[in-house]
């Protein structure tokens, strides 16, 4: 079905041409004529699918008749992320190159000054994130009373930000009679009891199963002993791959983003970091030098998991493997969009097993193992991780890694005595030494049987009689029965 079978005008076909786009995803040809019908929808679609053309496409027709009024926007667009409403911000003005409609994004981290401004200005179309939308609304710079068409989108998402209470409290500031348009990858029962509450008959739209994966990724979890130093080094072994084009790799900590960004740089790869901590204008710097090919692997936490339309990303690594299954499918759902294919690798700790069963029992499917990746394979054909390890550059008063303990052990013990050192001990004690005095009692005399004093403490005995001249003797450890003779201590005392 080409988009010219669903109703939109010939100024916004000729946008959609231009853009690059012939025929429309499933959701697309779905939604779309229901939306340009005013009917109020619910759209359940996994990431991907191209959800947010769904509705601004029919909104831009919907919205070409009427004139916007100051401070009162004509249309509201929620989105959880930043991210998210500046990529939605985006597609109106690639689709609506043709149309004369006005848009300000309301978020946070950019100036507030300005987004005022633009509201009284008049706007036929508002996307905002809910905290920044009450922040204005409650300084009195923006009325709803004027909005006829309300799109909620990534409603799981805003679910777990906790942004439900506020999207209540805004629809109630909305106009009754409106238009509302619903879409989120999963209908938990909050969500299902907001569509009940503030939608009017709304039409389900459902174009995959709810919380199912994309079958155009292939999917992998791959093994690892836990350590940061083994995820990192089977990390640059995949993407050391040819089919490997670019990549995102999601991380459950901010921490862990900076750290591990700034290890593959050293490592020689093109990275870049996203993540909560940072400015609204350093994100979208990393975000547009991804997209360029400036850099070709961005480390980011879940804040840049959902809802990123960023095209021909080849693979997506889970680092860390997710808390929560649901954004085990946002988070894959970055490759294998339009209709591409796409790579998504879970490392696994042991430890990781009851999120691996929560993400399968929620996407319906096991997810296959892979031990060793290709590129984890030398030359000879051999597993690297059967090679003798490397050993690497000891560091400042310290031992070298290689002879720590296994970077897979968990609370691995260490030996403070090596055992293989008993053997030399004991053979030094055979040496020849000056003989004890005849008169010392045989139970002073030293047994060999007996344990001899760990290495430690006999360094300490050898420095705290140091002042006892060298005779060419025995240099070990002193024997008990000599101390008293070097304190010149009589025996029968």
């Amino acid at each position: 079905m080409p988009f010219a079978d669903l109703g939109l005008s010939d100024e916004l076909l000729q946008a959609v041409t231009e853009a690059g786009y012939t025929e429309p995803t499933p959701i697309q040809a779905a939604a779309i004529p229901p939306v340009l019908m005013m009917r109020d929808i619910i759209g359940i679609a996994q990431t991907g699918t191209g959800k947010t053309a769904s509705f601004v496409l029919p909104m831009i027709d919907i919205l070409a008749h009427g004139r916007s009024r100051a401070r009162m926007p004509r249309s509201l667009i929620l989105e959880p992320t930043r991210e998210l409403a500046a990529q939605v911000a985006e597609n109106f003005e690639k689709y609506g190159a043709n149309s004369k409609l006005s848009m300000a994004l309301l978020i946070g981290g950019v100036s507030m000054g300005d987004q005022i401004k633009a509201l009284e200005k008049g706007v036929d179309v508002l996307i905002a994130t809910p905290g920044r939308l009450m922040d204005l609304f409650g300084r009195g710079n923006i009325l709803l009373t004027g909005c006829s068409m309300l799109v909620i989108d990534e409603a799981d998402r805003m679910l777990d930000m906790g942004f439900i209470p506020d999207i209540e409290e805004i629809c109630t500031k909305l106009p009754k009679q409106r238009q509302t348009l619903l879409f989120s990858a999963t209908m938990p029962a909050p969500i299902k009891r907001l569509a009940d509450k503030f939608l009017d008959n709304p039409k389900m739209i459902e174009v995959a199963r709810p919380a199912s994966t994309n079958i155009n990724i292939t999917q992998w979890l791959v093994p690892v002993k836990g350590s940061s130093v083994d995820k990192r080094e089977r990390l640059r072994q995949i993407l050391a791959q040819e089919e490997v084009t670019n990549a995102i790799v999601f991380c459950n900590r901010k921490t862990t983003v900076r750290e591990l960004n700034k290890s593959l740089k050293q490592a020689g790869f093109k990275s870049g970091e996203i993540h909560g901590d940072m400015e609204q204008a350093q994100r979208i710097a990393e975000l547009d030098l991804f997209k360029d090919g400036h850099i070709n692997i961005l480390v980011a936490s879940d804040v840049a998991a959902r809802g990123l339309d960023i095209k021909g990303v080849s693979t997506v690594f889970n680092f860390d493997a997710p808390w929560h299954p649901d954004d085990y499918v946002h988070r894959i759902g970055r490759t294998g969009r339009a209709g591409a294919t796409g790579t998504a690798y879970t490392f696994i700790a042991p430890d990781d097993a009851e999120n691996v069963e929560n993400i399968e029992k929620l996407t319906g499917q096991k997810i296959p193992r892979l031990a060793v990746p290709e590129a984890a394979r030398t030359a000879g054909g051999e597993p690297a991780s059967e090679q003798e390890p490397a050993r690497e550059r000891p560091r400042r008063g310290g031992r070298n890694r290689a002879d720590r303990a296994p970077s897979g052990a968990i609370d691995a013990p260490v030996a403070t005595a090596p055992v293989e050192e008993a053997p030399a001990v004991e053979a030094r004690a055979e040496r020849p030494a000056r003989a004890p005095r005849r008169d010392a009692p045989r139970d002073a005399r030293p047994s060999r049987t007996e344990d001899r004093q760990p290495r430690t403490e006999q360094r300490q005995d050898s420095r705290q009689y140091r002042e006892e001249p060298d005779d060419g003797g025995w240099n070990g450890p002193i024997p008990d029965f000599l101390k008293v003779v070097l304190n010149r201590t009589p025996i029968d005392a």
